[in-house]
């Protein structure tokens, strides 16, 4: 994809409604064009192969294959080159979504969320970012049962544990940058550092991370 391609979108979801609903918000946008539909979770990875989209949206339950299935398939950690999927669901509290994340998606977002989010989730995907829904971040992730680990025992800066907590609510990088008064680079910079420590593909693994290991109050 260059700069003046653009975004192309595969949309996963076994209401026909809600299908239609996000085609016509996404393709009245001059950047991005939905590409392709599917019903259920087969459909939608042999869509994927077919078409490469840069973006996938996927519902979590679908016949035939879920879309946890499909994203392991599609963007789990022995894919060589993983699509970009942002689960778009309806169950912000649904054990699914973690597993979801587990999974390889680059994003959550609600159903329920709004045109303005669909749109910014898509271009955040297709940008390397992720849009995750701050009550999806807040109410599922903290959930998790696990020990916790001091920051000192991690390999990160003291300024990489200030982007990341922020990551972890679900901040943007510009929000990120504003808030800690650095510009946008940096904050970039300094997740490329993250990634790189953690071994996390994404912000959503790096936010994963976060709330497990109680970075975040």
């Amino acid at each position: 994809m260059t700069v003046s391609d653009p975004i192309r979108v595969v949309i996963a979801d076994d209401q026909q409604m809600v299908r239609t609903g996000f085609r016509m918000i996404l393709d009245a946008q001059p950047d991005i064009t939905v590409v392709g539909e599917a019903a259920d979770g087969v459909e939608a990875v042999d869509l994927v192969h077919a078409t490469s989209p840069d973006v996938c949206l996927f519902d979590i339950r679908m016949p035939r294959r879920d879309g946890l299935e499909a994203t392991r398939m599609l963007a789990g950690p022995d894919v060589a080159n993983p699509a970009r999927i942002v689960i778009v669901t309806t169950f912000d509290m649904d054990e699914y979504v973690y597993g979801a994340l587990r999974s390889g998606a680059t994003g959550f977002l609600l159903k329920d969320a709004g045109p303005i989010l669909l749109i910014e989730a898509v271009r955040a995907a297709a940008a390397g970012d992720s849009l995750v829904s701050p009550s999806v971040t807040v109410r599922l992730l903290r959930e998790l049962a696990v020990p916790r680990r001091s920051p000192r025992a991690v390999p990160l800066t003291e300024r990489e544990l200030d982007v990341v907590e922020r990551v972890a609510r679900g901040r943007t990088n510009n929000e990120i940058a504003a808030e800690l008064f650095v510009s946008l680079s940096t904050v970039k910079s300094h997740m490329e550092s993250v990634h790189a420590k953690l071994g996390a593909r994404n912000r959503v693994e790096v936010a994963a991370w976060a709330w497990e290991n109680r970075i975040v109050g």
